[in-house]
């Protein structure tokens, strides 16, 4: 495995991540801005670490291109390199030799850092491993995710995988090998159905999976889009079942990763603030990601967002009224239109997303403390929030170690008069090393320190 250095301040995140759990990290000192200008956005986290994991599997060498060279894209590489793969990550494109299905036990614990994409998916390849043990940890916001249902899928399918604190969260031990056969599992996070969906094609014999709870399904879209892609043979039954035959290859590719919905979510919503212009450059509309609904909560906001001739989002402020989101698809999008719902006239609910909560943070509860921080009339509901438009005012606030929450708060304070402080916001890095650079080069008045 060949990976060029990050950048400084990456480096020194990650560094800290690691050898303090982000205890004494970076924060972000904003100041109010005008943002306008253009923006291009970095390539899909979700798309990259699944084109590791397929390029791991295959046979050959492929090439990825445009990559998302963040944290947890990386978490992806370390974890794929240890079960097998050779992976060469030079600037812009990734080389990986993959392992042909036969992967290998690690000498080492993999450890994922903060992706809890990677863990979920490569337990699934871990349970391939004809021989010996594999053992996945994180960081501390990993070792509280639960996994206990993959886990019990795991091991309805021919595999042996456990919490070793018997909690159904990292660390876990994985011993293979899948065989096939029948399992039901309730997918309250999409990363479990995406694992099974990914490893099941390589197992011994036939797999059936049963899906009677499945949220985030446009995630679920984008792994099936990668299998139909490799020509895998599979069944869809309403997404309800699936049925999968075994012994089937994956071949190798050439693939450019699409810009990343998720990560162009802070700058559409905050084109649509005060007096700001903004347009997003680099997203495919066609393309799968369930993030991309963020241009229709938008809209029915009342922001003005007008899809240019050059492929160019323009997002600019409207009359912001306060409505109801079903965010059940997109719980990326929730600390950013939390955000943006501060902003708007009356009450907006943001519903049907309880799976928030096993982010890398209880979503829901830390946006309500924070935006509360910041002035907001905030209620928590079971399975979201309810937030009354209104001045918000500057404050010290903290990111709690969630990247999408750190974002959200620093475009927050770039809006608001006199300093706001956003603690924790290293964690930017995990998915969007480039995140104070964009902001800078709209005119935004942030500085980490």
């Amino acid at each position: 495995m060949i990976l060029p250095a990050l950048p400084v301040i990456v480096e020194r995140s990650l560094d800290r991540a690691v050898s303090v759990g982000y205890s004494c990290g970076v924060k972000f000192v904003c100041h109010q801005s005008k943002l306008r200008g253009d923006v291009n956005i970095p390539g899909s986290k979700s798309h990259t670490i699944r084109a590791v994991a397929f390029a791991s599997l295959a046979t050959g060498t492929s090439r990825i291109e445009a990559p998302l060279d963040s944290g947890d894209a990386r978490s992806a590489v370390r974890a794929f390199s240890a079960l097998g793969a050779k992976i060469d990550c030079q600037p812009d494109v990734w080389t990986i030799t993959g392992t042909g299905g036969e992967l290998r036990a690690p000498a080492e614990v993999i450890d994922v850092g903060n992706s809890g994409t990677t863990v979920n998916i490569a337990m699934g390849s871990a349970a391939l491993v004809r021989e010996g043990v594999t053992t996945f940890t994180g960081d501390h916001q990993i070792q509280r995710r639960p996994s206990g249902a993959l886990l019990a899928a795991l091991n309805d399918l021919g595999a042996h995988a456990e919490s070793t604190r018997g909690n159904g969260c990292p660390p876990i031990v994985v011993r293979g090998r899948l065989k096939g056969g029948t399992t039901s599992i309730e997918c309250k996070s999409s990363q479990y159905l995406t694992s099974l969906l990914m490893n099941c094609p390589l197992a011994d014999g036939e797999t059936v999976i049963k899906v009677p709870v499945l949220e985030e399904k446009p995630y679920v879209e984008m792994t099936l889009d990668w299998l139909t892609r490799q020509g895998i043979k599979f069944a869809n039954n309403g997404f309800r079942e699936f049925r999968i035959p075994g012994k089937q290859k994956y071949q190798a590719f050439t693939r450019r990763v699409p810009a990343d919905f998720s990560s162009a979510t802070f700058f559409l919503c905050a084109g649509a603030i005060g007096e700001n212009e903004i347009v997003v450059r680099g997203l495919d509309l066609t393309d799968s990601q369930g993030d991309k609904a963020v241009l229709d909560y938008l809209r029915q906001l009342g922001a003005r967002v007008e899809v240019l001739p050059d492929g160019g989002i323009r997002v600019q402020p409207g009359y912001l009224k306060g409505c109801r989101l079903d965010l059940n698809a997109t719980p990326d999008a929730l600390p950013m239109m939390a955000v943006l719902a501060c902003f708007a006239t009356g009450p907006t609910t943001l519903a049907n997303v309880a799976h928030a909560r096993i982010k890398e943070t209880d979503r829901i509860a830390t946006m309500r403390m924070e935006l509360t921080k910041l002035g907001a009339k905030v209620t928590e509901l079971p399975d979201g929030l309810v937030i009354e438009g209104g001045k918000l005012v500057a404050a010290e606030v903290d990111g709690h170690h969630d990247h999408r929450i750190v974002m959200a708060l620093a475009i927050a304070g770039c809006s608001l008069p006199e300093t706001t402080t956003v603690h924790t916001a290293e964690s930017a890095t995990i998915t969007f090393p480039t995140f104070t650079d964009c902001l800078r080069g709209l005119g935004a008045k942030i500085q980490p320190a």
